[in-house]
């Protein structure tokens, strides 16, 4: 049975990190960034509901009376010059740094080295900077620290008012900075530590705190990787790629008492922004690697999720306050949340029948045409900057078929009260509707109709969940999966939102949802349909166009490019739960395992591009290897081999 997992697995050398240049960690209940660019330079922090966007710790080093700045731009030589970041290490729970100042000056040799550790806090708001200076001269050394914070406006934010954008506070709340001795003499070849502590609130910090918050995280991982396989192989870029897309899973979860669930998925939020959890990320992305991690908490964020109105919101508040307003893809979203939960918890009858009347409810709030919806316009959508996907519109048409279908299995599984034949029965008239109505033979696309019979052909991303939603013959199958390829949908570094083929609705402006690029979460989840498919080939040239996410970000961000290997650096958030849709990729496509209803796995793994061993996948009380090759696989369960019938494993339950 291999080890857990520990921080160490997660390091990142921020030499590789690019746009946005700044680095934020968190620690669940306080979130810090690491300017860029220095060695002991931090910028804002959050620990809900206490905010301090503009606050900044600064500081200067006087050396036998001469000062040295710190994050000093790029510029010749001299004693002015200042310390010299020379890179760092982030962790999920801290980020190393470290300098160099190194000058020769009027027979004076001036050599320091100079590390620090950030550390944001746990139970209280606020963060540590240790720092340590190493005198490499052959003479003693006289070192004070001078630092400066810059409080800005640091206030208190009600909860509820945790939205997409990071927090405006008022300015009424103490931000305080404590520290040790910072006058040191420093002999030559020694050390000396100094340890600055920066308060937000009227929290008191234990003397201890930095190694409290990274005891927290290792407890964390324990936690919520402890179901999760670890991942071998020998295909370049894959294995950080799959460290990648958990540690974006890793920094949405955060365990403040006062939130609505423990842990509460964040969105995103190590930036202050969208720390509230969308009913599409949470659920639409990667709901069985969230369900591993969560175990049974799993259920309480379904309950908090059902409890919210979703025909006035699409998300949540760490309060459970409900923000923005009703989104088209939330039913859908919701459902294949409850069917992950399912397969891995189980689901009660009455909490089946509850989905049921939340999603009837839903579906009532857009208005019916014929056996469709009209699903409104890019407010209530993707939100592209141009007419195009919206009104009656393949999908979410086609996600509603597929959730009405869901939901009646999920009724047989669990013995709820639901008309599941009729269930099935609409979900049939409106994928027949969908292919009816909307598919336009000429384009090879789904066309969008608008209230008063105007219609749009826009090439969206979207269209390939009306596929995985099954709303497509072979024959428009093997059209749109035509699109995927390179000068359409493929780039060489993901996918477009958009075909850059469409002139209508391309644009490199906006890579969320218009072209150039892509939401996080749409690349994987298109090559998880693709593997879904049988089309192995392509799905693996699509997730493989991902790889270099892996050796880039510490954690994934919001969106990123399709054809240059870069995210928007300004403007966006800086992390998103929907790049654990990467791992999910790897563990539903490649590997083939398959998460059922009724509690059991169905494991068929692809040829794969290479040897990829998946190792202790807990599920059901069991305990799961899966070994993938180019002429195979083989199936380990509890330590014992499983032969494959017909190229398929089935796994029961074993509680």
């Amino acid at each position: 049975m291999p080890a857990g997992y520990s921080l160490h697995d997660f390091s990142f050398d921020l030499r590789a990190h690019m746009a946005p240049a700044n680095v934020w960690v968190t620690s669940g209940w306080t979130s810090v960034v690491a300017r860029a660019g220095t060695v002991c330079g931090v910028g804002g922090c959050f620990a809900p509901p206490y905010a301090a966007p503009d606050s900044a710790l600064t500081l200067t080093f006087d050396v036998d009376g001469r000062e040295v700045s710190d994050g000093v731009r790029p510029g010749i030589a001299g004693f002015g010059l200042g310390l010299l970041a020379a890179g760092g290490t982030w962790r999920p729970d801290r980020v190393d740094r470290h300098g160099t100042f190194h000058q020769y000056d009027d027979g004076h040799l001036v050599s320091l080295g100079v590390s620090s550790r950030l550390t944001p806090l746990h139970g209280v708001g606020g963060y540590v900077l240790e720092v340590t200076v190493e005198n490499r001269a052959d003479q003693p050394a006289s070192v004070t620290l001078r630092p400066a914070l810059t409080t800005g406006r640091p206030g208190r934010v009600p909860l509820a008012e945790w939205g997409w954008m990071p927090p405006s506070p008022t300015g009424d709340e103490p931000l305080t900075l404590a520290h040790d001795d910072l006058s040191k003499l420093v002999p030559a070849g020694g050390r000396a530590e100094y340890t600055l502590t920066v308060a937000l609130g009227d929290g008191r910090v234990a003397p201890d705190a930095a190694g409290l918050a990274s005891e927290r995280w290792d407890r964390r991982l324990a936690t919520a990787l402890d179901a999760l396989p670890r991942l071998e192989t020998d295909i370049p870029g894959l294995a950080d790629y799959w460290h990648r897309s958990l540690a974006s899973g890793l920094v949405c979860l955060w365990d403040n008492p006062a939130f609505i669930t423990n842990p509460f998925v964040a969105t995103s939020g190590v930036d202050g922004g969208a720390l509230c959890a969308y009913m599409w990320d949470t659920g639409g992305y990667a709901p069985h690697l969230l369900t591993l991690m969560l175990g049974d908490t799993a259920t309480e964020l379904l309950e908090a999720m059902l409890k919210a109105d979703l025909t006035r919101h699409y998300a949540i508040a760490p309060d459970g306050t409900g923000l923005g307003v009703a989104y088209a893809y939330s039913g859908w979203s919701l459902v294949t949340l409850a069917t992950a939960v399912a397969s891995q918890r189980g689901l009660a009858p009455g909490l089946v029948e509850r989905l049921h009347d939340a999603v009837a409810t839903l579906d009532a709030r857009f208005p019916a045409a014929g056996e469709l919806r009209d699903y409104g316009t890019q407010h209530n959508l993707l939100e592209m900057r141009g007419a195009g996907w919206e009104h009656v519109v393949a999908s979410p048409n086609a996600e509603r078929a597929a959730y009405l279908e869901a939901l009646a299995t999920l009724a047989e599984a669990a013995g709820a009260a639901l008309p599941v034949d009729e269930l099935r029965a609409t979900a049939a008239r409106i994928r027949t509707a969908i292919a009816e109505q909307l598919w336009d033979p000429d384009a090879k696309w789904f066309r969008s109709r608008y209230p008063d019979g105007h219609t749009e052909l826009a090439y969206s991303v979207q269209a390939f969940d009306a596929l995985r939603a099954g709303a497509c013959t072979p024959e428009m199958a093997a059209e749109l999966i035509a699109q995927v390829r390179p000068g359409a949908f493929l780039g060489a570094y993901g996918v477009s939102s958009v075909s850059a083929e469409d002139e209508r609705h391309y644009e490199v402006g906006d890579t969320d949802w218009s072209g150039a690029g892509a939401y996080t979460g749409e690349a994987p989840q298109l090559a998880l349909t693709l593997w879904e498919r049988g089309e192995h080939e392509l799905a693996w040239t699509v997730l493989s166009r991902l790889l270099w996410m892996g050796e880039h970000y510490p954690y994934f961000p919001q969106e990123h490019y399709s054809d240059r290997p870069a995210a928007p650096p300004v403007g966006r958030r800086a992390n998103v739960i929907a790049g654990l849709a990467g791992a999910e990729a790897i563990l539903l496509g490649l590997a083939g395992v398959r998460p059922q209803a009724d509690g059991s796995l169905v494991i068929a793994p692809p040829p794969a591009p290479g040897t990829v061993t998946l190792r202790g996948l807990r599920f059901r009380g069991r305990v799961i290897d899966v070994a993938c090759r180019p002429d195979g696989f083989t199936v380990t369960v509890d330590g014992q081999p499983v032969a494959a019938v017909d190229g398929v494993v089935t796994v029961g339950s074993a509680s």
